[in-house]
């Protein structure tokens, strides 16, 4: 699944409630999910992140298992 800004015009309790339903959705049918934000509360559901700047990649955080070079 693709997401813009999935959350950006919503309160910040059904925010958490939307996030939650993503993120179940993912691990149960064992998906990835691209999302894009600029809210930093958002980005800690994620496993990986990965912060891009002037369209290059500045830093990349969290998991990097299972992955091939």
């Amino acid at each position: 699944m693709f997401a813009d800004e999935p959350t950006g015009n919503l309160d910040s309790k059904t925010t958490a409630e939307i996030m939650d339903i993503i993120k179940k959705m993912a691990t149960e049918k064992n998906q990835t999910i691209v999302m894009v934000t600029h809210d930093i509360n958002i980005a800690k559901y994620a496993n990986k992140i990965i912060h891009i700047h002037d369209g290059h990649i500045e830093k990349i955080e969290g998991e990097t298992k299972n992955e091939e070079n």
